[in-house]
């Protein structure tokens, strides 16, 4: 039988050394790897059980996400667990309907699986469903979504959406377009608010009168960007559409094939996310791209360094879109 003696021989370390890292202590990342692969040689079992109770840790990671079929976030979540999962953690996922109510009770059946840290894209925009985590001082980060002046213990992975929506506002301005169409997520979203500063800014920059009739918020689903789309194309009459969501882009897709318009003859298009669907989209669409392996790596990165106490301060990283030049434009 394998014993932490044998451990500590394949390694090349101190006993010592080895047993505060099976007990959940911190050690040098050169030993961490020397420890670990030796435990992988060697097959050697850590009761993880007994490692959570010395170290009043469990190891695992909660998650809090709208919609299960969110492929954005379930993407993203996908990445991050393969790089928590080297490190020692897993993650226990819930959904919440897109519900308050449902999102504070999902989070309270994590604090009760003693959950070290919460990964979440918030639908309460107050805070308040995250406050059972800051009172117990476990660190919280979001994805896509800020919530500031909550506490030190929450952090933000963002993508630059004021920055992301303008660039492609102002690509629409610099065709010839002036009657933009504009579809959005639910107002009080932070992204929301966001891509609408975007857009706003462009018109702006090119002194052109900003008109709120081609402006539609929806619920971020195919079936909302479809019905949105469709009352813009037959009220507004927009030449021009950005939708601000892949699901929002595919329903706008759909109502123009509806509708019997030709992309871009009739109506210009610009989607968000270059998600497998909108590679087969014919033409072949002009995209905001959000880099999904960088928003992930960014939440692991900073989950690890908050549980190893490293953070003093909310940490709030914002990284920048690619603008992918189609057809539709």
């Amino acid at each position: 039988m394998t014993t932490i003696k044998d451990v500590a021989r394949r390694a090349n370390l101190g006993l010592a050394t080895v047993s505060r890292y099976i007990n959940g202590g911190n050690v040098r990342e050169k030993n961490r790897l020397a420890i670990e692969a030796a435990i992988r040689e060697l097959n050697f079992e850590v009761n993880e059980f007994a490692r959570g109770l010395r170290s009043k840790r469990s190891h695992t990671i909660g998650v809090v996400i709208p919609e299960m079929s969110d492929i954005f976030m379930t993407t993203i979540l996908s990445y991050t667990s393969d790089i928590l999962r080297i490190k020692g953690y897993s993650m226990i996922f819930a959904d919440c309907r897109s519900d308050d109510n449902q999102e504070l009770e999902a989070i309270r059946f994590l604090l009760s699986k003693k959950v070290d840290g919460l990964v979440t894209m918030p639908t309460n925009q107050t805070g308040f469903q995250l406050m059972p985590l800051v009172e117990k001082n476990l660190p919280i980060v979001l994805v896509d979504r800020e919530i500031r002046g909550l506490s030190d213990n929450v952090h933000a992975v963002l993508v630059d959406n004021a920055k992301a929506s303008e660039e492609a506002t102002q690509l629409l301005i610099d065709a010839g377009h002036r009657n933009i169409g504009l579809i959005l997520g639910p107002e009080q979203i932070y992204t929301s608010r966001q891509r609408f500063l975007g857009y706003t800014q462009a018109f702006t920059n090119s002194r052109i009168p900003l008109n709120m009739s081609y402006v539609q918020y929806s619920d971020f689903s195919v079936s909302s960007g479809y019905e949105r789309t469709k009352h813009l194309l037959s009220v507004a009459k927009p030449s021009a559409l950005f939708a601000t969501n892949y699901y929002l882009t595919l329903g706008a897709v759909m109502a123009i094939n509806d509708m019997r318009l030709s992309i871009p003859g009739d109506i210009a298009v610009i989607g968000f996310d270059n998600m497998q669907a909108s590679k087969v989209l014919k033409p072949q669409l002009t995209l905001i791209e959000q880099p999904l392996e960088k928003i992930a790596e960014n939440t692991a990165e900073i989950m690890l360094s908050a549980l190893r106490g490293e953070l003093s301060k909310a940490e709030v990283r914002i990284l920048p879109t690619k603008l992918h030049l189609g057809d539709s434009v």
